[in-house]
């Protein structure tokens, strides 16, 4: 016999009531679960967890090395309580040559440069050589119409019959070593005058540093008189400032020290200083020449240069002012420290009024040097105390990794 099966139709759950189901089972409370479901995990799980840490009942106590302080850091404090203590109107400035710090206290006011400002004038004529417009090496005459006034140690050669026979050379090491001052105007007139020497420090890109109108006229002015050239080889400059007025005296010295026609900045000075020891202001032969006749300066033998030690060396130049009822108008000694291993500091004292006995300036820049011989001692040790590192050989540019 046959059976006959009839067929079942399977109506179709809609999408939206069969979510619905699903998201209820879901959200259900665990209490509604059985009991299997609530059951803690099996060990065998647990055991798979990390355990935790048992810390010690004792703390642990890492004993650390004291930092070392920084450099230049201390640089800066020291540069800053010398012009702090010092009773006088003074600006310091200290130039890392090889890293740029510089440290500095009131380096951007201007103070008096008086026989510093010779540096611009034998700058200048070296710059000249350089561009071949100039030959030191020429023979010319110093006679007693080339005089100035105040120290010239030119003026018994340049007094003798038919003058004094030279070179633009020998001006230059007399004018740098000696501070004389009719060598150098001699000199300021060979490279073509003030307009010239200002060119030279605008094309240079030299900022914070002015140039006088030469030595005659800018020390008549501080004195309270305009130059006369008849004046030269003689007495009459004396003459005629004794014979002025103690107000016009005062007030022309009041005026100069005020707005210093010759002032310069300590942080453009050490700035310019740093960038002739680098030579990037002159010809590699022209920068050795100058610093080299700098390294010979006979002035200022008690200050910066009293204050080095073995091995270090110093070329710089000297300033001095006129002084007038105890007052001096300009104090300074500027110049490149090098170490016994190479490392050079660009380093400038420039005192502008001041009535403090010599020995206590002196004393100011013989601190500025030592301050500055610390650093460098100073820096050593930090350089040493800092881990070492070693270039990844990954390839060109990688940056150095520390050694473990």
């Amino acid at each position: 016999m046959t059976v006959r099966r009839s067929k079942v139709h399977i109506r179709p759950i809609p999408l939206a009531l069969l979510a619905a189901a699903l998201l209820t089972t879901g959200c259900q409370r665990s209490e509604a679960l059985g009991p299997e479901a609530q059951a803690p995990a099996p060990a065998r799980i647990d055991a798979l967890a990390a355990p935790t840490p048992a810390f010690p009942h004792e703390p642990v106590v890492v004993t650390l090395a004291p930092p070392v302080p920084s450099a230049a850091l201390v640089l800066d404090a020291a540069i800053d309580r010398l012009g702090h203590r010092f009773p006088g109107d003074v600006g310091i400035a200290v130039r890392d040559v090889q890293t740029g710090w510089t440290s500095h206290h009131r380096g951007l006011d201007y103070f008096p440069q008086q026989s510093v400002s010779k540096l611009w004038v034998s700058l200048t004529a070296l710059d000249q050589v350089d561009s071949g417009r100039l030959d030191l090496s020429r023979a010319l005459t110093v006679t007693a119409r080339d005089l100035t006034l105040f120290h010239q140690p030119i003026r018994t050669l340049a007094l003798r019959p038919g003058g004094f026979h030279t070179t633009g050379d020998d001006l230059m090491v007399r004018a740098l070593t000696q501070s004389d001052n009719s060598a150098n105007d001699r000199l300021l007139h060979q490279v073509g005058g003030p307009d010239a020497v200002r060119a030279t420090l605008r094309g240079k890109a030299i900022a914070g540093i002015r140039f006088g109108p030469g030595e005659p006229r800018l020390q008549a002015t501080i004195a309270g008189l305009d130059w006369q050239p008849d004046w030269a080889g003689g007495t009459g400059f004396y003459t005629a400032r004794d014979a002025l007025p103690a107000e016009t005296r005062r007030a022309a010295f009041d005026e100069y020290l005020a707005n210093p026609v010759d002032g310069a900045t300590p942080i453009a000075m050490v700035d310019t200083l740093a960038r002739l020891r680098r030579g990037d202001l002159l010809s590699p032969a022209s920068t050795a020449k100058m610093t080299a006749i700098m390294e010979e300066t006979r002035t200022g033998a008690l200050r910066l240069k009293a204050g080095l030690q073995p091995g270090w060396r110093l070329a710089h130049k000297t300033g001095t002012g006129q002084v007038y009822q105890g007052e001096q108008a300009g104090y300074n000694d500027v110049g490149i420290l090098t170490s016994p291993e190479g490392r050079s500091y660009a380093v400038a004292v420039m005192i502008g009024r001041t009535n403090r006995p010599l020995a206590e300036r002196m004393k100011l820049m013989r601190s500025v040097v030592a301050a500055t011989i610390a650093y460098d001692a100073a820096l050593a040790a930090q350089r040493a105390a800092a881990p070492p590192v070693k270039t990844d050989a990954s390839g060109p540019g990688a940056a150095p990794e520390m050694l473990r």
